[in-house]
């Protein structure tokens, strides 16, 4: 799907079909709707998770269900649980994201988090 602008809808995440995606340790499972400049994702992360990468793209990260670790390069660690969120522009941060038993978020992601200098 792909617009400029984006007219009301609803977004039954049930009938959205999931990618599977592995990480060092552990699966994410994605669920992805995708317009011109955004993208909005219902991610889950199996127990013990580890994301196989840093990430530089900003993002809106909201936990909905469980806890996550977000482990930055520099060494710094935040913890999300269910009703936290995060939000970060690109290239501000290398991170990845660490799970114990299991978590689901919604992240979105687009120009509009592109740096601005």
């Amino acid at each position: 799907m792909s617009t400029e602008n984006i007219p009301f809808q609803t977004i039954d995440w049930g009938k959205i079909p999931k990618t599977e995606h592995k990480g060092e340790t552990g699966i994410a499972y994605w669920q992805t709707i995708e317009f011109q400049g955004l993208r909005i994702r219902i991610v889950e992360y199996s127990k013990g998770y580890l994301a196989d990468h840093w990430c530089k793209k900003g993002h809106i990260l909201h936990c909905l269900e469980g806890e996550v670790t977000n482990e930055q390069k520099n060494g710094e660690k935040s913890i999300l649980t269910k009703g936290m969120s995060y939000v970060v522009s690109d290239d501000l941060s290398e991170h990845r994201s660490v799970t114990k038993n299991g978590v689901k978020l919604m992240i979105i992601d687009g120009v509009f988090l592109k740096l601005r200098l």
